[in-house]
Formats: C-alpha cells, structure tokens, sequence
C-alpha cells in the first residue's frame, strides 16, 4: 500500500494525497454473469473519496483506449448503493495506465484526459472523470517533473541501479519494496501458485469446452462449449467460436443464440 500511494502521489503531483484503505490487487467488477468481467490490477481509495486504478499494460494493444472507457463504465456502475437519489454522491474516479510505448505518438511522458466541449475547449464538463496514459519513453522532460522521468524510467528497468539514479525519496521507498517482495519466498511461493492456478484454469476450461464440443453433437454442444469459453475464460463470442472452429457461414446464427 505505501508503494502504491508513493506512486499515485508522483503520477499526479499531489504530496497530500492519502490512501484511506489499503489498495485491493487483481479487484473483479462485473454488472451481470452474462456479460463481460473486468479484473482491475490495484484498485484504491483517498482520503477524499477519489477512486484509483492503476493498471500496468506490458505489450502493446490497440484496444487500450476504448478498455479505459469500460473500465470508467464498470468502476461507475459498483459505485452508487441501491436507492440512492443523487448522482452527484458518485466518487470521483481517476484510470491510470502505465504503458513502454507511446499510445498516442506524440512523444509525452504523460496524457491527461478529462471531457471538455468542442465548441468551447475551456469548457470543462466536470464529472469527475480522469484518464491518464503514462508512456516510459516519453521525451518532454521539460513538460513534467523530474521525479515522474525517474518514475517511469524506474518501471521500464526495475533494478539498483535505475533507483539509485534518483533522488527521489518516494522512489527509494517503492524500490525499498519491491526489494523486500523480492526476497520473501512466501511470496514468490504464494505469486507461482497464483499464477500455475491461473494456467491450469484456463487450460481446463479450454480442454471442457473441446470435450463438450465432441462429445454431444454439433449444435448443443457447441453452444454449451461456447458458453463455457466464454464464461471461464472472458472470451469474446468471436474469440470463442474461433477456439472452437466455428463454420464462418454459422457463426451469425450461434451469435444470435447466445445473445
């Protein structure tokens, strides 16, 4: 939790900022079993009612922006208790997204956006919404501050040496923990069994949806292994009639049925 808000506070520049509750790792959100599940990577809280996720994105994807719009959506929808009159009691949320390539291709270390008006720019909407793309090879250093530069230079390369190169008494905290995670065999132990578990799911889910696709003919059986796909592994329905070699001329007629 003390990386965590030691991060948040050089990612927005604010000294003050305070986690009210320790930061919750791998948080699912989902509205409805039949629809599409997020698992957010560290989910928190501030002192002053503002949501956070922080999410760390490795390889690049094309579908970065329009996942931090689901993400805004689904964060929203758990927000507000049944019966509650007001929607101005919604918390203000802020996505950050921590990337090692430039999303936007215009060479900034950081990328802030927040709903403005086209016909007046100066014009804020205000909804308490943020969304920041961090890239790791950003080039505008006079733009940012230099504790943010080592930040992410830290994140690209996470060793000694990169920390040291900082003077930066938050980076040295966060590097003092990733340190002592590193040396835990608890840890490491409890982080290989997580990830094995993970593995293991995934390829059981794959293997029960084959078996049920060749074990009880074509048509209930496919939309049975489908569904199974679909709910164990998060896939898309395209994704899922692709797992299961769907005819291209039938898969209209199976996307209606699972609808």
């Amino acid at each position: 939790p003390e990386a965590h808000e030691a991060a948040l506070q050089i990612i927005l520049g604010q000294d003050t900022l305070k986690l009210l509750v320790p930061s919750q790792t791998e948080k699912e959100v989902r509205t409805a079993p039949w629809l599409r599940s997020i698992r957010l990577d560290v989910y928190a809280l501030d002192n002053q009612g503002t949501v956070y996720d922080t999410e760390m994105q490795a390889e690049y994807r094309n579908d970065l922006i329009k996942r931090s719009r689901y993400y805004q959506s689904l964060i929203d929808s758990s927000l507000l208790s049944p019966g509650t009159v007001s929607f101005n009691e919604l918390n203000n949320t802020c996505i950050i997204m921590i990337t090692p390539f430039d999303l936007f291709g215009e060479g900034k270390f950081r990328y802030t956006f927040r709903p403005r008006c086209d016909e007046s720019p100066k014009l804020s909407l205000r909804d308490g919404t943020i969304r920041i793309f961090l890239n790791t090879k950003g080039t505008n250093h006079d733009e940012v501050s230099p504790e943010l530069v080592a930040f992410l230079r830290y994140v690209e390369k996470t060793d000694d040496q990169t920390a040291n190169q900082s003077d930066s008494e938050r980076i040295q905290k966060i590097h003092a923990c990733v340190n002592r995670i590193k040396l835990s065999e608890e840890i490491g132990v409890k982080y290989m069994q997580t990830w094995e578990e993970k593995i293991i799911e995934r390829e059981k889910a794959l293997a029960d949806g084959i078996a049920i696709g060749e074990k009880r003919g074509f048509d209930a059986a496919t939309l049975s292994g489908l569904r199974s796909l679909m709910a164990n592994l998060n896939l898309p329905a395209e994704k899922a009639m692709e797992a299961l070699a769907v005819p291209l001329e039938d898969r209209d007629r199976y996307l209606e049925q699972l609808k």
